[in-house]
């Protein structure tokens, strides 16, 4: 196993040139103490390790971490991609690399598990790590939810749920327990049934869970109408009891996909921090079990990679739970590979695809949505916490090097639209929680649109100009909780914007950030410290400096920082498209004879987007006060040409995005 060691960083520790080979491999980067940080595989070994050793300003910034923070890289050729797999999985599994995505769950799921290898199988409810000799259906969300569908089958399927001390009791004193009284057992206990009988009643068991249900449903209608039949009512009434019993079991697992498939469906919701994950288990065409969780994203991989690292590391270990199918979000860059490797172990043929269409694609749909909405409650959860939003708070002061930590955050975003309409936002945050009262937004005239950094210096300066304003003509009272507040001398009413924050972000690098001091500089502020979150890399830049500060990715400083960018970004792109929807309106409408602009001031007011106008028909225009039925059915015309010559799509140069109005 060749290897290339050092501690004096990337640049030292670079194996020599033509040394690696060309093969596929697997390669591990670890520390100077030796501990192996990253875990990768290859096509070939030479083509991508070599991509670590380029200048480190040229790597993404959590790639230039793991290269730096490395001594060393060694590699193992193998034969083959599956090979490949098998080891990287192996090492993930050994090593535990901390720059590895770690597809971990912190709960413990229970699953139903029925102990075949015994001579009387048990089933159970249970969880943590599979046991060989037991079959296991699940995992499920709730144990109360497997006991109580189990209770309804022990009914038509009296297999034994004891323990092995209930079990040898009752053999010992030659009574079953309730449930034998209660028919709710076969009692092989006491030798009501034969080893034999029992395993029937277990098998049967299993296949119904397992989803092969309308054999039984069928079965068991038969023999009641055969009862019926036959004058035995009573037998009759308790088969009917029995198909009430399943019917009732299976209205808890309604079908999804009406094929009858068994597949595992996939979904993943990302944020640059963070990747919820959420599996539906379905058996038979139905969902026999559900989990989902949030891991920490160590890296930068594409969707499609984290698809690749969460089949391997979630199917490798566990044989047994592989399906026919796995429906995911988008297919690994190693697809056919890691179908071979799952089809050894599974030992029949694995298939993972994209769902196109049809009840598999709404499937993939449902489990995207609960994704997003797990991503979203665990962001919810973190940023309620008030132990978190202390510690985030601490965290920035530390690392900004801050007098104190910034209760006040206020974030600065600009956008524009090719060049035009250019707006910006503010937001703040109060003890790390958002007071969407005070955002406020600003429209940027006289300066180019595509110059972010001249549109960055005018809305700081008109946010503080105005502070120093108010500031200036506040009168200082007595607040509620004892401390001085500032308000109106005229009205009385608190002045919002007259108190300086802790610290200013603005959305952007070193350019955003100097444009942002200057403005302060050329008014005279000097205690408001400044900070810039770029996007890209998840960089913090300061005034003046070089380097950025870096934040550890599992920083809950980074994650605020992250929330009050983000928050400025969504406000501003809501700014700009109500703005640019109302201008579009006035430019459609300009060539319509007899309206002139208190009439479109008067349609942009009732109608409130060219969207809706466009929707409505000649009469609803016309009930507008001003617009008579000729100058309608004139506005109707004007809308409907400007939809089909497309001029309301655009593309947004900040997002990237198609706008419609």
């Amino acid at each position: 196993m060749p290897s290339s060691r050092s501690s004096r960083g990337p640049s030292s520790y670079r194996p020599e040139p033509g040394s690696i080979p060309t093969q596929p491999g697997v390669y591990r980067f670890h520390d100077a103490a030796g501990r192996v940080i990253y875990v990768g595989k290859a096509k070939n070994l030479r083509s991508r390790l070599s991509s670590y050793f380029q200048d480190v300003a040229n790597l993404h910034h959590r790639t230039a971490t793991m290269v730096t923070t490395a001594a060393g890289v060694e590699w193992t050729v193998v034969n083959t991609e599956v090979e490949a797999l098998q080891l990287e999985y192996s090492w993930i599994k050994e090593f535990d690399p901390r720059f590895n995505v770690k597809y971990r769950d912190d709960k413990s799921y229970p699953w139903l598990a029925v102990t075949v290898g015994e001579e009387f199988p048990r089933v159970m409810v249970g969880r943590g790590a599979k046991r060989k000799g037991t079959r296991y259906f699940g995992p499920y969300s709730h144990a109360w939810a497997i006991r109580e569908t189990v209770d309804i089958l022990l009914r038509v399927f009296p297999m034994r749920s004891c323990s092995a001390g209930v079990f040898k009791r009752s053999a010992q004193v030659g009574r079953p327990c309730l449930l034998g009284y209660i028919e709710k057992c076969s009692a092989p206990c006491v030798g009501q049934v034969s080893a034999e009988e029992h395993r029937r009643i277990v098998d049967d068991f299993c296949s119904f869970m397992a989803g092969q249900t309308r054999p039984f449903l069928k079965r068991i209608e038969r023999e009641m109408y055969q009862a019926s039949d036959d004058l035995e009512f009573e037998r009759a009434a308790r088969l009917r009891d029995d198909l009430g019993a399943l019917e009732r079991a299976l209205e808890k697992q309604a079908v999804v996909l009406g094929d009858g498939a068994d597949a595992d469906v996939i979904a993943l919701a990302e944020d640059p921090l963070e990747v919820a994950v959420q599996i539906f288990y379905v058996r038979g065409g139905r969902i026999r079990g559900q989990r989902g969780w949030v891991a920490d994203r160590v890296t930068d991989g594409t969707t499609a990679e984290l698809v690749e690292d969460f089949v391997l590391q979630f199917y490798a270990g566990d044989p047994e739970s592989v399906p026919k199918e796995i429906l995911v979000p988008e297919l690994p860059p190693a697809a056919e590979t890691l179908e071979s490797l799952l089809g050894e172990l599974r030992g029949s043929k694995v298939q993972i695809r994209v769902p196109q269409r049809g009840d598999k694609r709404t499937l993939q749909e449902t489990v995207a949505t609960n994704a997003a909405q797990s991503l979203a409650l665990h962001k919810t959860k973190r940023a309620s916490d008030l132990t978190t939003r202390n510690r985030a708070l601490e965290e920035i002061r530390d690392a900004l090097d801050l007098d104190e930590a910034p209760l006040r955050i206020e974030c600065f975003d600009v956008s524009n639209l090719q060049g035009t309409e250019v707006v910006a936002s503010m937001v703040v945050f109060e003890d790390g929680l958002a007071r969407k009262g005070e955002y406020r937004r600003f429209v940027i005239r006289g300066v180019d649109g595509q110059n972010d950094v001249a549109s960055m210096h005018e809305v700081i300066t008109r946010r503080f100009r105005r502070l120093l304003d108010e500031q200036a003509t506040s009168e200082v009272r007595e607040g509620e909780g004892g401390g001085p507040l500032l308000v109106d001398p005229e009205t009385g009413r608190p002045r919002k914007f007259a108190y300086a924050p802790g610290l200013v972000v603005v959305d952007g690098g070193p350019p955003q950030v100097a444009a942002a001091q200057q403005a302060l500089d050329q008014l005279g502020i000097d205690d408001v410290p400044v900070c810039g979150l770029a996007k890209r890399l998840e960089e913090v830049w300061l005034p003046g400096q070089e380097d950025p500060v870096i934040l550890a990715r599992s920083s809950e400083g980074l994650y605020l920082l992250q929330r009050v960018r983000d928050e400025a970004h969504r406000f501003a792109i809501a700014h700009h498209r109500g703005r640019r929807s109302r201008t579009m309106v006035e430019s459609v409408l300009d060539d319509v004879p007899g309206l002139g602009e208190v009439r479109r001031k008067t349609l942009m007011t009732h109608f409130g987007s060219l969207k809706r106008l466009r929707e409505a028909d000649v009469e609803d225009i016309a009930r507008v006060p001003g617009i008579g039925p000729r100058t309608a059915a004139a506005i109707k015309d004007a809308v409907t040409a400007a939809s089909g010559s497309g001029q309301t799509v655009a593309v947004n140069t900040a997002t990237g995005e198609i706008v419609e109005s």
